[in-house]
């Protein structure tokens, strides 16, 4: 199995990976609290074979000198073999890292393994960028090596983190930069959280364009998340009569944990073919692959159905409906991560990639397929071609579920608006001098990020419209 290290950058970042711990745990059968042990046993039975689980355990977690069968059933278990998660933790103030130390899971974490400082990058990205990523960048590769020494067979990073504030944006997308000097052929995949709009950062429209150019370059996958977009997700779950057991669940949660967990979500299927069986499984060095049809077009929209994280009246639905009925909610907006709709008219559909866990048959799967592929746009090259992937073990909680992930040209309507939202508040120059007094940073970041952006947003119309060729056939003289 394939093995991943996380890197939770920022207060946001480190948020998301605060919700991810007691996930993945679960997904290994490991209790993590009391509301948990009816499930367990339900979720150790989809793998028969111990083996399996052992190796699919080591994806996320080093166990020194074991690399046998595992038969951990709780975190004490987990204390006494003195398992650590594979992970950085990063964030220029110490809050939230410190609830590591604090919380029920702090035996997971290596306390070796984080870099954090006082008082943080003031919302700016040079200060992140510049000021913080010269200064942490040897004790960062020192801890990331550090990490990275206890795989056996390392695949990728995980990067998770926000571009609206100074650290998660700045020093974010310099250790981006890092990994790729020091790892130049694991893959790096970023999942980052976009502001809404309405935020209490006003400098974000700086921090996101700037580090949306950076994501660009550095990224090998982005799967970017809005905030207004789990905010509805949410609202909407939290009305659902039939999800009384998602508010309670999400009224327990601290803030901000229950939107994380929908990114956790995401995250755990994104590396389910990479650590667990399946008849048809999806590694992850197949999703850029498969999903990045243009260098930079590295942008992709992702969707999860079922989005509650609790089991709700899905198991009573006959398996044929239930496939059905998971395509259908994979494909809809509520429950797309991004405002943007992949599936806008006039869009074009460049790839697309299905993951399913759990019980299916290729039979729903095909005929999914094709009504999504008579439903969407496509261009004349991409529309026979779909990635499938099948993951034998379902998620935490449900019988089974869908990732659906698209590379779309309509992350160009999301492009444009980044630079709309800069333009407004750099046609006064507003708040720029705070980025100009940073050591390393030039006016000129601000111009080349916006040209970037712009001619990324371009490329996406281009292929939009591109037409087809009618070659007509040679003529003998």
């Amino acid at each position: 199995m394939s093995q991943f290290i996380s890197v939770q950058v920022g207060q946001c970042g480190n948020q998301i990976g605060s919700a991810f711990w007691p996930l993945v745990l679960n997904e290994y059968g490991i209790q993590t609290s009391s509301n948990s042990v009816q499930l367990l046993k339900t979720q150790k039975d989809h793998v028969k074979n111990t083996r399996e689980l052992s190796e699919a355990f080591h994806s996320f977690f080093h166990v020194p000198g074991n690399k046998g069968d595992l038969s951990f059933k709780t975190l004490a278990d987990l204390n006494a073999a003195k398992v650590k998660a594979r992970t950085v933790l990063i964030d220029m103030e110490d809050s939230v890292v410190s609830r590591y130390r604090q919380g029920p899971l702090r035996g997971l974490f290596d306390q070796t393994c984080s870099v954090t400082n006082y008082p943080g990058s003031g919302n700016n990205w040079a200060v992140g960028h510049y000021t913080h990523g010269t200064e942490y960048r040897d004790r960062i590769d020192e801890t990331v090596r550090r990490v990275a020494e206890r795989c056996d067979c390392l695949h990728g990073f995980m990067i998770t983190n926000s571009v609206g504030g100074g650290t998660g944006s700045g020093l974010g997308t310099a250790v981006l930069s890092f990994l790729e000097d020091s790892h130049p052929r694991v893959d790096r995949f970023v999942s980052c959280v976009f502001p809404s709009g309405t935020e209490d950062v006003v400098t974000a429209p700086y921090n996101v364009l700037l580090a949306s150019r950076e994501l660009l370059e550095h990224a090998t996958c982005v799967f970017p998340v809005e905030n207004k977009a789990l905010l509805e997700i949410c609202n909407t779950q939290m009305s659902k009569r039939e999800n009384i057991d998602q508010a309670s669940y999400n009224g327990s949660c601290l803030p901000f944990q229950d939107m994380n967990s929908i990114i956790v979500n995401m995250l755990l299927h994104l590396t389910s073919g990479s650590r667990f069986p399946g008849s048809l499984n999806m590694d992850m060095n197949e999703l850029a692959t498969n999903l990045v049809t243009y260098p930079k077009l590295n942008y992709i929209f992702s969707s999860v159905s079922p989005i509650a994280l609790t089991a709700s009246t899905m198991p009573t639905i006959p398996g044929t409906k239930m496939q059905d009925q998971l395509f259908t909610d994979a494909w809809s907006r509520s429950n797309q991560l991004l405002k943007t709709d992949p599936l806008s008219p006039g869009s074009v559909i460049l790839s697309a990639a299905h993951v399913v866990r759990g019980t299916t048959s290729l039979t729903d799967m095909r005929r999914n397929i094709k009504k999504f592929q008579s439903k969407a746009r496509f261009t004349t090259w991409s529309k026979e071609a779909m990635k499938v992937g099948l993951c034998s073990v379902p998620p935490f909680g449900h019988p089974a579920s869908l990732l659906c992930l698209l590379n779309s040209t309509a992350m160009s309507n999301m492009l444009e608006v980044i630079v709309q939202q800069f333009d407004k508040l750099y046609s006064r120059k507003a708040h720029a001098h705070h980025y100009l007094e940073v050591n390393g940073f030039e006016e000129n970041h601000f111009h080349e990020s916006r040209e970037s952006i712009l001619n990324l947003s371009k490329q996406y119309i281009e292929l939009q419209i591109q037409q087809p060729m009618n070659i007509p056939r040679l003529q003998l003289l």
